[in-house]
């Protein structure tokens, strides 16, 4: 199968509402819109309030925790080495009982959302993923990771909570996209964010190869700051 080129998919055009939905100056609607309004409805409160803050200028979410669960294959482990190479998105330990943080700020370039993870090691200073999440192409929502990467998303509610998954990966230069073949993907992308109830959730993320198997999981529980 030829890799699938094609121009650069721009952001799906969307009114600007996240200072005028629901009425209020905090209010965002963009994660809203990638779910079907009964399900979103059924959602708990506080997860459609974490996914519907406004985060513009100055204002930063922080999200404090503790990594609880960590496991990662053989082939999990040197594929999380290979990718430092674009920006380490994939956890390069396996350390439980660790400090860890999310922070959300804005991303003034793509118009989204840059999401900052700090993973606490025994050894060694902490492990800081950096990506950011925007409004944008046949998904509705992408996750950048740096030197052009990504993957496309797709968003469905789940018990508690959200999951996105990936749908395809690509890769951006000289204003057109490259899609990366299905034999050529590291796996499935499948993050879940489900609410605990009190103020705290947890955070996971998978990485599943359709031969392989599991790559690589971690687990985390946040509380609201």
């Amino acid at each position: 199968m030829k890799p699938q080129i094609a121009k650069r998919v721009p952001p799906i055009p969307q009114p600007d509402d996240r200072a005028t939905d629901k009425g209020s100056a905090a209010y965002d609607a963009r994660f809203r819109r990638l779910i079907v309004s009964h399900a979103w409805a059924n959602l708990p409160e506080a997860v459609r309030q974490r996914f519907s803050k406004r985060i513009e200028g100055e204002r930063v979410a922080i999200y404090p925790g503790v990594i609880r669960a960590a496991r990662c294959s053989r082939i999990g482990r040197a594929l999380a080495q290979l990718c430092r190479i674009v920006g380490a998105p994939l956890p390069l330990g396996c350390d439980c009982g660790v400090p860890a943080a999310v922070s959300v700020s804005e991303d003034r370039d793509g118009g989204g959302q840059c999401w900052t993870r700090v993973y606490g090691r025994r050894r060694g200073f902490p492990q800081v993923i950096h990506s950011a999440k925007r409004f944008a192409g046949p998904t509705g929502l992408e996750e950048h990771i740096g030197c052009g990467i990504g993957m496309a998303l797709r968003v469905k509610a789940i018990a508690n909570g959200l999951e996105f998954r990936s749908d395809h990966y690509f890769v951006e230069a000289l204003g057109y996209r490259l899609r990366f073949p299905r034999w050529l993907e590291p796996g499935v992308t499948v993050v879940q964010h489900r609410d605990e109830g009190e103020g705290g959730f947890v955070f996971s993320l998978a990485l599943i190869h359709p031969w392989l198997g599991e790559l690589v999981y971690q687990e985390g529980a946040f509380r609201d700051a």
